[in-house]
């Protein structure tokens, strides 16, 4: 095996794991996974509420609430996958 090639393939081997997701927290794959299970949250207790105000066991300010809160959220989400879309279209754009 030729020097240049061992030195190649432990460069590679060192650097292998910036290729790989990191799960460690605190890392913007686990900001994402928050954010997403924030969300999910938000949707969840808004239906809870809905539910709850149809039965009568929830007050028409707390339904209010929920449902603004949940607007909300979907409107950030919404947001934000129109701002990966872009950037992923500007990718796209880049000459080779």
């Amino acid at each position: 095996m030729d020097v240049r090639t061992a030195l190649a393939a432990r460069e590679y081997a060192a650097l292998r794991p910036a290729t790989e997701p990191d799960a460690r927290p605190g890392t913007p794959g686990d900001t994402l996974r928050a954010a997403a299970g924030d969300f999910a949250a938000t949707l969840r207790e808004g239906e809870e509420t809905a539910m709850k105000a149809m039965t009568g066991d929830a007050d028409p300010h707390a339904l209010v609430m929920s449902l603004a809160q949940s607007e909300m959220a979907v409107q950030t989400a919404v947001s934000v996958r129109d701002k990966v879309v872009e950037a992923y279209q500007e990718i796209l754009r880049m000459p080779v």
